[in-house]
């Protein structure tokens, strides 16, 4: 299989890659690289709200086919699950990392040595999962591996919360944004995810992600080479204020837009404790969320039908909740 070079081998050729790998990290002596601007000193070991120091912590690796069909594609996608996070989503289905903190401290060598093994795996793509907190270090992996070979595109998979002037230096570096756009109202994203400004933030890093990289763009396989797909997970009773956010996607980034609507919502973790999300979504409210997505005039993406598409629901957790 031929692989296409990808845009952050000039980053890295040029030197710029470095540049921004390099004050990234010594950003971490007073980190501000998210929302929650902690300034603590990572460096030295201080913990701010995503409790990670220097080094990152990675739950799993492993060739993807849970994803949307051209980020899967026929390989997988070469998923890089990182623990911890900069939000405390009380129905996180990956709670055990994402909150819990399981998983292992590794080397920027060992994280390079893993994109390196997914590549030679065969997968599409290298899929950065919950990178927000731990940008600076995945970037010093970049340098490892892209001398050693790595050449596949790069799979920004992010809950949404993040700073934009962080996502302006990722420019020429990433080449697929998956963003989610979990709230359009802060009562909701402070309730639920401990996040009341996570609407402002969502919104205006989203705009600067589909500045970078456009539309979705496949190659002749129908894989995804470079661009953005929104994700967008549908909650009881309207939580998540579907109408507002695919309006907002409609106007503000474009018709042409591409969304994956999810409908595999399940009360994880805290979720059974709160009247308001202790259930599955019905077959109404995800028909109703899907007809706010086209009467919006957003054609683009994916929707699942009335049984749902288990393969987007990232299967790997292994209990369902928290008592």
């Amino acid at each position: 299989m031929r692989l296409k070079k990808s845009n952050y081998i000039e980053a890295y050729s040029s030197g710029s890659l470095k540049k921004i790998a390099d004050n990234l990290l010594n950003s971490l002596k007073s980190c501000a690289i998210c929302p929650r601007r902690c300034q603590v000193n990572r460096l030295e070991g201080e913990r701010g709200y995503c409790r990670t120091g220097i080094l990152p912590k990675m739950y799993s690796y492993l060739s993807h086919h849970g994803e949307e069909p051209p980020v899967s594609g026929v390989k997988g996608s070469g998923v890089i699950f990182f623990s911890s996070c900069n939000m405390s989503c009380a129905y996180c289905q990956n709670y055990q990392f994402s909150q819990l903190d399981r998983g292992n401290e590794i080397t920027f060598r060992q994280l390079a040595n893993i994109m390196l093994g997914l590549q030679k795996l065969g997968c599409h793509n290298i899929n950065f999962v919950t990178p927000t907190h731990v940008l600076p270090q995945i970037l010093q992996g970049l340098l490892i591996a892209i001398p050693e070979g790595l050449k596949i595109p790069l799979v920004y998979n992010t809950n949404g919360y993040e700073l934009p002037q962080i996502i302006k230096l990722l420019d020429g570096i990433i080449d697929v944004y998956l963003p989610d756009m979990r709230y359009a109202d802060k009562d909701a994203s402070v309730k639920y995810s401990d996040a009341a400004d996570y609407p402002l933030y969502n919104q205006k890093a989203v705009k600067i992600m589909h500045e970078q990289v456009g539309i979705a763009k496949f190659d002749k396989k129908g894989f995804i080479s470079r661009g953005l797909i929104i994700r967008h997970l549908v909650l009881p009773q309207g939580l998540s204020g579907t109408e507002k956010i695919m309006r907002f996607i409609a106007k503000e980034i474009g018709p042409d837009t591409y969304i994956s609507l999810m409908s595999q919502y399940y009360p994880y973790h805290k979720a059974l404790r709160d009247p308001g999300i202790a259930r599955r979504i019905t077959l109404e409210e995800y028909t109703a969320a899907r007809e706010m997505m086209h009467n919006a005039g957003l054609g683009n993406g994916w929707t699942q039908d009335d049984n749902g598409l288990e393969s987007l629901a990232g299967a790997h957790v292994e209990e369902k909740y928290e008592a």
